[in-house]
């Protein structure tokens, strides 16, 4: 990125404070977990400005830390782009059918295409040798927008070859998840 000139952001550091909130209507006060972060702004080697940007979580929960806050508010952004999946990307909200019992099986299958794709990557084994390398793998088939599963997993181009009391599938294409799904055809 710093070769062809992009300008990126990196985070130079975050600081976290937290103050008590009480809207008007409102007989119960809230806490609000404000977290600013410190960005560096550049632009190939050159450093363009700093900049500073600013998130608030609110919470009725005052046991857990501010710390402890952003870091659950950031786990629960993949269950959102899990939802999000889930209707962009399997597509189960867009039943192309009229009738209530055909859209709940079209939900019910689009579902399940999900639930496959997390099942790949739950049974998808790791080697001791290649641990660190194999668990990355896993997680980020667990964590794979559903479009790029379908490229890496279903729709691989090959060759079926019928002949001496044996059928062979010859892969066409390479793709870097090939790897992967060998190790899960075997486990399988």
């Amino acid at each position: 990125m710093r070769e062809r000139g992009y300008k990126v952001l990196h985070t130079v550091g975050e600081d976290v404070t937290e103050l008590g909130y009480k809207p008007g209507s409102c007989n119960k006060a809230y806490r609000v977990v404000a977290l600013r972060k410190d960005l560096s702004v550049e632009r190939g080697e050159l450093v363009l400005f700093r900049d500073h940007r600013y998130f608030f979580y609110i919470t009725n929960d005052w046991e857990m830390t501010p710390g402890q806050v952003v870091a659950e508010a950031r786990e629960r952004c993949d269950q959102e782009n899990l939802n999000a999946q889930l209707k962009g990307g399997v597509r189960a909200l867009h039943a192309p059918v009229n009738t209530l019992n055909a859209n709940w099986a079209y939900m019910t299958m689009a579902a399940l295409a999900w639930s496959l794709k997390a099942w790949c990557a739950l049974l998808l084994p790791v080697s001791p040798r290649w641990g660190a390398q194999h668990n990355e793998q896993r997680r980020r088939l667990l964590t794979m927008e559903f479009r790029t599963f379908l490229q890496a997993f279903i729709e691989i181009a090959c060759q079926v070859l019928k002949g001496a009391r044996q059928v062979r599938w010859r892969v066409l294409a390479w793709n870097p998840w090939l790897g992967a799904f060998f190790r899960l055809l075997d486990a399988l």
